[in-house]
């Protein structure tokens, strides 16, 4: 997929060796049926296209890329469920929590996932079914 494409989709990045941003990435792309996000590792090449390099520099965030805005840590999550639409649009209350505190706790979160949910040696491999679903 060209970079043109990307551009005018929805983009998750993500930490590709993280199980925790994995298993995330495996949650959106199944109640994903209508195929609105792309998902790219924040160690791709895409990355390198569509981001500044200070968003490449930390990889304890994911980061959403819409419409060439980009959204950090919590903003990315809301966004991203709140893109899935049925009950999902429900996360769009998280609004109401002041992002300071929002991010307070996804800072926890991101700065202890490998120690609770574990880091692989390379970024993920998709599936044949995934393909179309990630950039590199």
């Amino acid at each position: 997929m060209e970079n043109v494409d990307a551009k005018m989709r929805n983009v998750v990045f993500f930490d590709g060796v993280c199980h925790l941003c994995n298993g995330f990435v495996d949650a959106v792309i199944t109640r994903d049926p209508e195929h609105r996000f792309l998902f790219a590792p924040l160690q791709g090449t895409t990355a390198e296209k569509l981001l500044p390099a200070q968003d490449r520099v930390s990889l304890d965030t994911v980061i959403y890329y819409e419409s060439g805005r980009i959204y950090h840590r919590s903003a990315a999550v809301i966004k991203i469920l709140s893109g899935l639409g049925g009950v999902y649009s429900l996360s769009r209350v998280g609004w109401i929590i002041p992002g300071l505190f929002r991010d307070a706790l996804y800072k926890i979160v991101a700065k202890n996932r490998y120690a609770w949910f574990g880091h692989r040696d390379f970024c993920r491999l998709p599936t044949p079914q995934e393909r179309g679903y990630l950039l590199p």
